[in-house]
């Protein structure tokens, strides 16, 4: 009887150990996920950004201006919301309260009045920062050591979005930095998205979902069709991190700034969708073409993007010049992407079922989301298209039989 009850004691010792444990594990859980419970990203961000096409010449009247064009082209009809002031709106100097000044020969309204002007029109305002002593351009402050202010600044304007750089930091590490500013947005007490843009230094995709809503995977992207791919590259390894409330990010769209052709701007566009990466314009919309608006007001490329399921595509084949990229979506859909990456010939490009993920003999439907026709025939097997050089082909896969 003794023994029994040195048995229950030490079973009794042991739950409560266990429980715990158990709770202090979930506490910590917890607290990690609330370091960031801002509910936002639930599917990537779109809108635009200036740096792409402005870099520092920019303005309140562009930023205006650039509200307007995205809700008269219908742009923001289709989503593109965000509309995201880049480097260079601050004064060099803080003021003697230490406050971030708005520049008075660009920015002379002020950052509230400018928010007001671009909420009026349904659409929210981002604003950039720096988790360094001095932003990338070094013509305005960086936030290290200011963040609670600024937070707080950013909220009381209205903000909707930070993109904070990584420049000027004194070498420290960002996985030290970082967090400190997730917080001061947290007790800021306004739902601002958070763009962790560190250039993939301390590949931020393993830990960037505890603190921000996207993270740079990439250095800097530029107008070029190698630039672009190379980019697409370097985020595709990092497919497995992004879901709901966290994406990675490849930088900003180029779509539109006249360095690459139609079919590699469609490239570009497919690939940042597929890949779930954030849709943000970079080219000038208040004088946007006829070709650019046909690539960027796909609905259907864009649906591929923000679909709820949120799974970031994967390279599934590669050889030579040909890639296929491929991911799942809502409604036991895939969405295909055959990729040429030659130069000079096009090349019959074969996407097979095995490499999907679909079950074989399953028939298929076929979708072109570019040419938004669907094939006459149903699929099984196998999707068989050519693709031009410098191009690519996007379905989107719906099964109508399952396999026997």
């Amino acid at each position: 009887m003794g023994m029994k009850s040195t048995q229950v004691q030490v079973l009794a010792v042991l739950l409560l150990a266990c429980a715990v444990a158990a709770q202090e594990s979930a506490g910590s859980e917890a607290e990690r996920r609330r370091l960031l419970a801002n509910g936002l990203g639930n599917t990537p961000p779109m809108g635009w950004n200036s740096w792409n096409h402005f870099h520092c010449i920019i303005n309140e009247t562009v930023i205006r201006e650039t509200a307007d064009a995205l809700v008269s082209t219908g742009l923001s009809k289709l989503g593109y919301h965000y509309v995201n002031i880049d480097d260079c709106w601050a004064e060099l100097n803080r003021d003697a309260e230490g406050n971030l000044v708005p520049r008075k020969s660009t920015f002379p309204s002020g950052m509230k009045a400018l928010a007001d002007y671009v909420h009026s029109k349904g659409l929210k305002l981002g604003i950039y920062s720096d988790a360094g002593y001095l932003t990338c351009s070094k013509t305005m402050p960086g936030s290290l050591g200011y963040e609670q202010k600024d937070a707080d600044a950013f909220a009381a304007w209205g903000i909707d979005y930070l993109k904070y750089d990584n420049c000027n930091n004194g070498g420290s590490r960002p996985t030290v930095r970082y967090p400190v500013m997730t917080r001061a947005l947290m007790n800021a007490g306004r739902p601002i998205f958070f763009s962790l843009c560190e250039w993939g230094d301390l590949h931020p995709a393993l830990w960037g979902f505890r603190i921000g809503n996207s993270w740079r995977t990439t250095n800097d992207i530029n107008d070029s069709w190698e630039s672009m791919v190379s980019r697409a590259d370097e985020n595709e390894v990092y497919a497995d991190y992004a879901r709901p409330g966290g994406w990675n990010d490849p930088d900003m769209l180029e779509v539109g700034n006249g360095g690459m052709t139609k079919g590699e701007y469609i490239v570009h566009f497919s690939l940042w969708a597929i890949s779930k990466a954030p849709l943000l314009i970079g080219c000038d919309v208040r004088n946007i073409t006829g070709e650019t608006m046909e690539i960027l007001s796909n609905e259907e490329v864009i649906a591929i993007n923000q679909d709820p399921l949120g799974v970031q595509a994967k390279k599934v084949r590669m050889e030579g010049n040909q890639e296929i990229w491929a991911g799942p979506l809502s409604g036991y859909r895939t969405a295909v992407l055959l990729l040429n990456r030659g130069e000079e010939d096009s090349e019959p490009i074969t996407a097979n079922w095995d490499d999907l993920g679909i079950p074989p003999d399953t028939l298929v439907e076929a979708r072109d989301v570019w040419k938004h026709e669907t094939m006459k025939q149903y699929l099984k097997n196998e999707l068989t298209t050519t693709v031009g050089p410098h191009a690519c082909k996007l379905f989107i896969l719906t099964p109508v039989m399952p396999a026997q």
